[in-house]
């Protein structure tokens, strides 16, 4: 059998797993929406590996097809597992009726006259929270509710958005002179595929822009890059350590540039004053279990021997920063500057800082996802597949205890990141032999 048949018939299951997927979910819960979602990343591997081994005018016209009728199938559905996306839809809508998003509750009475039947009954944290998103988020919202204010053109944006990530993934892949055809990896991945298509998450946003600053930035515009990186962070902030992966030692004119292009995304929004932060300090980290730290990963193992300690957070954040910011100045100050280089840092610096901090939610994980096809890594593979795991939220579902699910996630980078460690010795090793 052909790598080419054998790579319809990964498609044809492929799409039998995604079509039976809404209703698995609606019928059995979430557990069954992850064990069919982790099935199917793992025939994206399968794949991949396929797809690498066939010419691109052989094989593209398939793997776009099969992208395509997924994302085409995911729009017929309502987001299954997460409702932000009316968020974003209520924020564009305040905005239009000349209203700083970060001055009021969905639910104040000042905002009653937005209300409607289609879009308010969904929105989260109604009566608790102003917007949580940083300006960039909410510019993007106000522009695009202003075609229409519905889900659908929301999802149609986010999929513009995966648009321009999916050139750019090609682009990276020809100049690293790389196999096209492993963009599959991300294609076909269920992870960007329910999370943008069906979920509509605004970090297709972060991603897309993301990706535009590394190609800017790592093929010879070092500023503008990192201006389009700056842009990224003000989309979701998890994105900020990429700066490490363009900044040239010691140059002054990038930490400026970036405080420039911050400054001047937030000064519309200056009305509100420190508002601008509220919820995002106030609420939403003792929402997600961080002022706590009874979601931060690795302190959770701690305490479970250890036991809990005064102060324990504040020197696990104190710890965690000074990680990053240290694998950040190792990323800096490599002596290899080279694209494929850059990326396998900025890759690592962004596994790491979400192993640190330890997200709940799956779409997090969007932020790695392009890593999949462009260093292609054990680590990156095994994280992007295990995030299906934190799908879990259903109330009346077989529950796993999040420190469970972590644990295979985060458990599994570790040993990813050890047997790549191995392997990379014993070939050194072998070489050595060979050279004497």
């Amino acid at each position: 059998m052909s790598p080419l048949t054998r790579l319809i018939g990964v498609a044809a299951a492929l799409i039998a797993l995604t079509s039976a997927t809404p209703f698995a979910f609606r019928m059995l819960g979430d557990n069954a929406y992850i064990a069919l979602t982790m099935v199917a990343a793992l025939l994206t591997i399968v794949a991949t590996r396929l797809a690498e081994r066939l010419p691109p005018d052989r094989v593209l016209w398939l793997i776009f097809s099969v992208a395509i009728l997924l994302r085409v199938y995911m729009l017929l559905f309502d987001p299954l597992l997460s409702s932000d996306i009316y968020r974003y839809i209520w924020d564009g809508k305040v905005q239009a009726a000349g209203v700083n998003p970060y001055r009021y509750f969905p639910a104040d009475p000042a905002l009653a006259s937005l209300r409607d039947a289609a879009i308010f009954p969904h929105i989260n944290r109604v009566d608790t929270a102003a917007t949580i998103y940083p300006p960039v988020a909410q510019f993007f919202f106000l522009v695009v509710t202003r075609f229409s204010e519905n889900v659908i053109t929301m999802r149609l944006a986010m999929l513009g958005c995966e648009a321009v990530t999916v050139a750019l993934i090609m682009l990276f892949l020809r100049r690293m002179e790389q196999a096209i055809t492993r963009v599959i990896a991300y294609l076909w991945h269920p992870l960007p595929l329910w999370e943008i298509a069906n979920g509509g998450h605004v970090d297709a946003l972060m991603v897309a822009l993301m990706l535009a600053g590394l190609w800017v930035a790592l093929t010879g515009k070092a500023l503008r890059g990192a201006a389009l990186i700056a842009l990224s962070a003000l989309v979701k902030p998890y994105v900020a350590p990429v700066l490490a992966g363009v900044w040239r030692p010691w140059n002054l004119k990038m930490p400026l540039v970036v405080i420039a292009v911050v400054v001047l995304c937030y000064l519309p929004y200056l009305s509100v004053g420190w508002g601008v932060f509220g919820y995002l300090t106030k609420g939403y980290l003792t929402e997600e279990g961080v002022t706590a730290g009874y979601e931060l990963w690795l302190l959770a193992l701690w305490r479970l021997v250890f036991g809990s300690h005064q102060g324990d957070v504040a020197v696990y954040m104190v710890l965690a920063a000074l990680t990053v910011l240290g694998a950040s100045f190792a990323a800096a100050f490599r002596s290899d500057r080279g694209i494929a280089t850059s990326l396998a840092n900025i890759n690592m610096l962004l596994l790491l800082t979400l192993l640190l901090v330890s997200p709940n939610y799956p779409w997090y994980f969007l932020l790695i996802t392009p890593f999949v096809p462009l260093c292609g890594s054990a680590p990156t593979w095994v994280v992007s597949i295990t995030a299906l795991m934190l799908s879990e939220q259903l109330d009346w579902d077989f529950y796993i205890p999040r420190i469970v699910t972590k644990s295979v996630l985060f458990g599994g980078l570790l040993l990813a990141w050890a047997w790549v460690a191995w392997t990379s010795r014993q070939s050194k090793t072998a070489s050595a032999g060979l050279s004497q």
